[in-house]
C-alpha cells in the first residue's frame, strides 16, 4: 500500500528491463515507478491523474520522444527527465528547449539516474512554500503562480513551465529592473551539470513564451553581466 509520502514516478520505456531497473532503484528511497512501453498509454494516465515526475526515452515505438514531451508540457509543468541514447549536445538542447528538466545518456547508472529524480523533486516542492501558494505575479498583462508553474497570456492562454524554467522565471520576477548574474541564476535552480548552455537554453525558451508580435521584449541580455526582466512586476 503506498504511503501518503511516497512520490510517483512515469517511467516510459520499452525496454522492459530497463523499466525493472529504475523501478528496484527508486524503491529504497520510497518512490513508486510505474512502467508504460509507449507514448498513448502513458498520455491516457496523464489525462487522469499526475506523477511526481516522468522519465521519457526517446525511442518509443509509436511517438517520437521530443514530440511526447511537447504534449505533456502543453498541459503539465511535471518534471521530466530524458533518457536517452543520443548523448549529442544538440539532443540535449533540444530535450531542454521542449522543457525537459535534465537529459541522461544511456547506458547508464540506476542510481545516477535515482539520484537526479530526486534532486529534481526536492527543487519542485521547494518552490511550492505554503504562504505563498495563493500568490501571484502580474506584469506587462501576463500572470505567473509560481505554485503551479502556469503562464497565463493577457489573452488569457494557459502555459507550463518546466522545474527549471519557473525557477529561473521567478528569479527574474522577484527582481525586476536588476541584472541577475548568470552564476546567480546557476545558484538558484538552473544549474545543470551536464549542460553549460542551460541557463541559456531556459531564458531563450521562457523569452519564446513571452514573445507577442509588437510587443516590448521582457527579458534583456546584459552582455557580460547577465539577464534583467525589463518591466515592473505586482505579486499578490
Amino acid at each position: 500500500m503506498r504511503s501518503p509520502a511516497q512520490r510517483t514516478v512515469f517511467i516510459v520505456d520499452d525496454e522492459p528491463e530497463i523499466g525493472r531497473l529504475l523501478q528496484e532503484a527508486m524503491t529504497q528511497f520510497d518512490i513508486e515507478g510505474e512502467v508504460f512501453s509507449t507514448a498513448a498509454s502513458v498520455l491516457a494516465a496523464l489525462s487522469t491523474r499526475t506523477p511526481d515526475a516522468c522519465i521519457i526515452d526517446l525511442g518509443l515505438p509509436d511517438m517520437e520522444g521530443m514530440a511526447l514531451i511537447n504534449e505533456i508540457r502543453r498541459q503539465s509543468s511535471v518534471p521530466i527527465i530524458v533518457l536517452s541514447a543520443r548523448g549529442h549536445s544538440t539532443d540535449r538542447v533540444m530535450g531542454l528547449e521542449l522543457g525537459a528538466d535534465d537529459y541522461v545518456v544511456k547506458p547508464f547508472d540506476p542510481r545516477e539516474v535515482v539520484a537526479r529524480i530526486r534532486s529534481i523533486l526536492r527543487r519542485s516542492s521547494d518552490q511550492v512554500q505554503p504562504a505563498a501558494e495563493t500568490q501571484m505575479a502580474h506584469f506587462e498583462g501576463w500572470t505567473y503562480q509560481p505554485s503551479s508553474h502556469c503562464l497565463v497570456t493577457p489573452e488569457g492562454e494557459e502555459t507550463f513551465l518546466s522545474t527549471g524554467e519557473a525557477t529561473l522565471l521567478e528569479a527574474l520576477l522577484r527582481a525586476p529592473k536588476r541584472v541577475l548574474t548568470r552564476d546567480y541564476l546557476l545558484e538558484h535552480g538552473g544549474r545543470d551539470e551536464s549542460l553549460d548552455r542551460s541557463i541559456d537554453v531556459r531564458i531563450s525558451r521562457i523569452r519564446k513564451k513571452l514573445n507577442r508580435k509588437d510587443g516590448p521584449a521582457l527579458i534583456r541580455t546584459i552582455y557580460g553581466s547577465g539577464y534583467m526582466l525589463t518591466c515592473d512586476v505586482k505579486w499578490g
